[in-house]
């Protein structure tokens, strides 16, 4: 089993930036895929990004493409999005996401973290 959890989000005011960041712990695997999505009230979740596990391979939506930035650093099984430029529909629910090489599913979700960008 694979936990992960996400930390970092809060309010900001419009134009600002936060840093996300999702922490996975228990089983390992070899290769993995991780991603960020979000969740607005009343509203379908949105894939935003994914990375592959080097970190050389990564898609964004075209939503948050020139905005967002995904990393990650599997030394310490941590992933990141940097969010720059914030708007306020870029308020939601933020969900970190890991799928398996070879697999076009995520397995696994984090809880979330809440987003708020005020105008």
């Amino acid at each position: 089993q694979v936990q992960l959890v996400e930390s970092g989000g809060g309010l900001v005011q419009t134009g600002g930036s936060l840093r996300l960041s999702c922490a996975a712990s228990g089983r390992t695997f070899s290769t993995y895929y991780m991603g960020w999505f979000r969740q607005a009230p009343g509203k379908e979740r949105e894939f935003l990004a994914d990375i592959s596990w080097s970190g050389g391979s990564t898609v964004y939506a075209d939503s948050v493409k020139g905005r967002f930035i995904i990393s990650r650093t599997n030394f310490k099984n941590t992933m990141y999005l940097q969010m720059n430029s914030l708007k306020p529909e870029d308020t939601a629910v933020y969900y970190c996401a890991l799928r398996l090489v070879g697999q076009s599913e995520y397995a696994y979700w984090g809880p979330g973290t809440q987003v708020t960008v005020s105008s």
